[in-house]
């Protein structure tokens, strides 16, 4: 078994929302953080992963990937965030910057002109992340596979 403490759970989280893939090494309690293929900026030319690349690709049955949200779970993410807003106008703003084309970006573009407000998309977003990782470990727990400590 594995145990994965709260700090790895957050660090997962973090490097999972800034794009990049992670892959837990069973036997050694080993993380591994890829830049992402699907990233429009990755340049295979000068992978600074490649070392990393190899070892997942050496003994793939030694790794599980911690996989992050789909488009479908960021956007049910912001809408459950929409339901915590408590100002009726910006709740009715992030509401249709939703429904809008690009919802993503309208949505940032809505929160980052919150005030307070930002911080606490912010702080619910990073704790949404980290109970989308536990979700994962728990699924592997259920396997057998992985535990986390508090």
């Amino acid at each position: 078994m594995i145990m994965l403490t709260t700090d790895q759970i957050k660090e997962i989280a973090e490097q999972l929302d800034c794009g990049f893939s992670c892959f837990l090494n069973k036997n050694k309690n080993e993380l591994i953080f890829l830049y992402s293929d699907e990233n429009e900026f990755f340049d295979p030319s000068e992978d600074a992963w490649a070392d990393e690349r190899k070892k997942i690709k050496k003994k793939p049955k030694d790794y599980l990937e911690i996989e992050k949200m789909e488009s479908r779970d960021s956007f049910r993410l912001m809408e459950a965030f929409i339901n915590t807003v408590d100002s009726d106008k910006l709740r009715n703003d992030l509401t249709l910057a939703l429904n809008l084309r690009k919802p993503f970006s309208n949505f940032k573009y809505v929160i980052d002109g919150s005030g307070e407000y930002r911080q606490k998309w912010f702080d619910f977003k990073a704790e949404r992340m980290r109970e989308w990782v536990k979700e994962q470990v728990d699924m592997f727990n259920a396997g057998g596979i992985i535990e986390y400590e508090e």
